[in-house]
């Protein structure tokens, strides 16, 4: 009221409360008074908001409260064309999600023989700005490291995560892995990142399977050319939303 001091009001609020709620704040949980004279004024607008139980929940839900981090092979047998593609493929998954930095965060990695981090969970917060990141993806050509950049990916991406999003991984690949893969997946999974692994073309089923959480059949998916991805965007989004909803949640 009246004269309160802007820069006091953390101290009043609970702790880190944007990065334990999943949907934004939009001045909810304020009201500011004028005068002490018209504090009568704020009795109504205040109890309204206590009892509007819908908006005090904030549900969380499959599409809202995960940190999806793509991992994008950037491989040579990829090539130029098909590698938009790809990126068609991710933009129209993350167009499923409610993206914001509080709801769901999309990050990307792109890699060959080396790994190339593209964008963080921190770097954008809206779904246009996604988009056009993901647009502006420049093709890179090379080997093909799989295990090296599932490693990267939990290192540089995933360790940024916050504590109460579901992680994705959503790892996509034309070929069979240059290197081992089973150790890294085996510490994606250790570490709690619920991988999808998306095979096109001369992608490896067997390497599919151990990539991705178990079980392999809801989380491995195979198309047998690059201009047939974007039938998989239902399925994997299904799979995801089926996946969530059958999880205990706090």
């Amino acid at each position: 009221m009246e004269g309160a001091a802007e820069h006091e009001k953390p101290y009043v609020m609970e702790p880190n409360f944007a990065s334990k709620a999943v949907c934004r704040t939009n001045g909810f949980y304020s009201i500011s008074v004028p005068s002490w004279l018209s504090l009568h004024k704020s009795v109504q607008p205040l109890v309204k908001r206590v009892c509007d139980t819908d908006r005090l929940a904030c549900s969380k839900t499959c599409f809202n409260s995960a940190d999806v981090g793509f991992v994008i092979d950037g491989s040579s047998s990829v090539g130029t064309g098909h590698f938009r593609t790809v990126l068609q493929f991710v933009a129209n998954l993350s167009r499923e999600f409610e993206i914001s930095d509080t709801d769901t965060r999309i990050g990307a990695v792109q890699y060959t023989y080396e790994q190339r981090l593209e964008f963080g969970f921190d770097t954008y917060s809206t779904k246009p700005d996604i988009l056009n990141a993901i647009k502006r993806v420049g093709y890179w050509s090379g080997g093909t490291s799989t295990g090296a950049a599932i490693n990267y990916a939990l290192e540089q991406l995933f360790k940024e995560s916050k504590p109460n999003k579901r992680k994705l991984m959503i790892l996509i690949t034309d070929g069979k892995s240059y290197d081992d893969i089973r150790i890294p997946a085996m510490a994606a999974h250790h570490k709690g990142v619920i991988t999808y692994a998306v095979g096109i073309a001369w992608a490896a089923q067997d390497e599919l399977d151990v990539i991705a959480t178990h079980p392999a059949k809801d989380h491995a998916f195979f198309v047998d050319e690059f201009d047939n991805l974007y039938k998989l965007v239902p399925k994997v989004i299904q799979n995801i939303c089926t996946e969530f909803n059958s999880q205990p949640r706090n």
